[in-house]
């Protein structure tokens, strides 16, 4: 039997069926520039289905008000759905109580948030944050801000040739000046997935607390902050099948209690004074204002959606995907995979010998199928491999074989307009 024979019988067989699943996601039916439209930019965003679209609608044309402000039906109703969000997803990623889980606007808001809330608190001069050099830029940025600010330092966790952190050299940077550890579970530019509860459990024998960016692992795997034992997870909801605009921050209670607020304003209180505000508690004290009442239910129902297939059969097909195009890509010459981890998850990194990456993406947007081209927001990366950019083709479970196969012949239609 072939590869692909195999592949294909793979898919047949698995626990879900891929096509009932892709007609669930109207946008798969479009077409670009007169092709089916093959989507493979996951990474950055995924699609979203009509479960979820529904859902929506119901809310903005049946339930809408604003939450915690009135004693009508509507706001009630508001209020009870956003909070049954919540418990959603609570349960999604397995927090221990639902005041863990605090409404953000996305990944990047939820990191800001601990670096605000936890760090300006408790990380001061000569103090030291550990960083790898995988991370996105979100979880780069508001750390030098911190360190700028208070006069502490960012200690780098280095890669090796594969795209997997160094842990040896991890464990080498503790010292008794490291107050924090920020790592990605997994590599949004690379795919690399990585040890994270070896590196938390490292961390906390040292006292250290530690931030996962969840952004690229919660919708593709099962996550139990618990068993992870970290003390923040951050992700977004736009990348799990839900709307933009809303993320999640998960972080352990003694910790929330002891942070100051990120954001001042209405219900993050509990009274004002001109003379004195005494704050309200977690999750609230960190939800000011109106928060994205939509969006978070919206996202509820995108967590039943992924809930009901299994995240675990998820991860399986997923993987299938990024073995079958893995292999057919290593067999195309001029054509590099940057990122060879052992343990990744579905994303492709990859260079074409002779053509810039945004030349890929622009011919490949003309055979319909959508890459991501550039740094990723990940320039640390780009500089480790001595790269400007590369392409990056990402996979979700609503991608199928095919899509895979229509990615290789576009790779081999771009080597023959350029080479």
């Amino acid at each position: 039997m072939t590869t692909i024979q195999t592949a294909r019988k793979a898919q047949v067989t698995s626990v879900f069926d891929i096509e009932r699943i892709r007609a669930d996601f109207p946008i798969l039916k479009l077409q670009v520039n007169g092709k089916p439209l093959v989507y493979l930019d996951n990474a950055a965003s995924s699609q979203m289905p009509q479960q979820v679209i529904d859902r929506l609608m119901r809310y903005q044309s049946t339930q809408h008000a604003n939450i915690n402000r009135a004693v009508h039906t509507l706001s009630e109703i508001a209020t009870n759905e956003f909070e049954e969000a919540r418990r959603k997803l609570q349960h999604f990623i397995h927090a221990r109580e639902e005041r863990e889980v605090i409404f953000t606007s996305g990944t990047t808001d939820a990191i800001n948030l601990v670096m605000h809330g936890y760090g300006r608190k408790f990380i001061g001069r000569g103090d030291e944050i550990i960083l790898t050099t995988l991370e996105h830029h979100s979880n780069i940025v508001p750390w030098q801000m911190l360190a700028e600010e208070k006069g502490a330092t960012i200690r780098v966790v280095p890669v090796n040739d594969a795209g997997e952190l160094v842990i040896d050299d991890y464990e080498k940077l503790f010292n008794e000046r490291t107050k924090f550890v920020g790592v990605m579970h997994v590599s949004n530019a690379l795919g690399t997935i990585n040890p994270i509860k070896q590196m938390i459990a490292f961390a906390h024998a040292h006292g250290v607390p530690v931030l996962i960016d969840g952004a690229q692992a919660a919708p593709h795997m099962p996550v139990d902050v618990q068993d992870l034992d970290c003390d923040f997870y951050a992700f977004s909801g736009h990348k799990l099948c839900g709307p933009t605009g809303i993320g999640i921050l998960y972080g352990k209670t003694a910790l929330l209690e002891r942070m100051q607020p990120f954001k001042g304003g209405g219900d993050m209180i509990l009274s004002v004074t001109f003379e004195k505000t005494t704050y309200n508690t977690i999750p609230h004290k960190f939800e000011a204002g109106t928060p994205p009442i939509a969006a978070a239910i919206g996202l509820g129902a995108a967590v039943d959606y992924l809930s009901a297939i299994g995240m675990d059969a998820i991860y399986a097909h997923e993987r299938s995907l990024l073995h079958y195009a893995s292999e057919q890509m290593a067999r195309l010459p001029g054509v590099r995979i940057i990122g060879t981890a052992e343990h990744k998850a579905a994303v492709l990194s990859f260079v074409i010998d002779g053509v810039h990456p945004h030349d890929i993406g622009t011919l490949l947007n003309e055979e319909g199928i959508a890459v991501r081209t550039g740094h990723h927001c990940a320039q640390p990366v780009m500089q480790r491999f001595k790269l400007p950019a590369t392409s990056r083709a990402s996979f979700a479970f609503y991608n199928n074989m095919a899509e895979v196969d229509a990615l290789i012949v576009g790779i081999r239609t771009v080597q023959k307009v350029f080479l």
